[in-house]
């Protein structure tokens, strides 16, 4: 009556290959910066209000649209979705900043020129009547 005893696993050696499938993939990170910068010119695009400061609101867009169209060109790896919407969220944050820009300088031009040819006491008379 003997017992068998079952074989002894064999101990790992303590260097293993390499995993198959060559170079590790590089992040795409002209997409995801396209991307961010894209999401950040949108949400940021309502500074076209303030007529010369929508300029600060033009930056952001602009470089999502280029950083989009260089993660398409050099990012073959990265994910459609990453560059593509960093480079529709510029154009759309870009329109928004740059129709925002001409709607207040217009609009602050009219404003203007309805109060430039009144006499500071004319002024001040017009400014009473809308505190009271």
């Amino acid at each position: 009556m003997s017992e068998s005893m079952p074989a002894a696993a064999p101990e790992p050696t303590p260097y293993s290959a390499a995993p198959a499938g060559g170079a590790p993939k590089k992040a795409p990170v002209l997409s995801i910066i396209a991307l961010i910068a894209g999401i950040l010119g949108l949400l940021g695009s309502w500074i076209g209000l303030f007529s010369l400061f929508g300029l600060i609101g033009v930056i952001l867009p602009i470089a999502a649209i280029i950083l989009g169209f260089l993660g398409k060109s050099k990012e073959p790896q990265a994910s459609k979705g990453l560059w593509l919407t960093g480079i529709i969220t510029g154009f759309v944050g870009l329109a928004i900043t740059v129709l925002l820009v001409i709607v207040s300088t217009a609009f602050i031009g009219a404003i203007s020129e309805q109060y430039s040819d009144m006499t500071p006491y004319e002024l001040e008379q017009q400014l009473e009547e809308l505190n009271n």
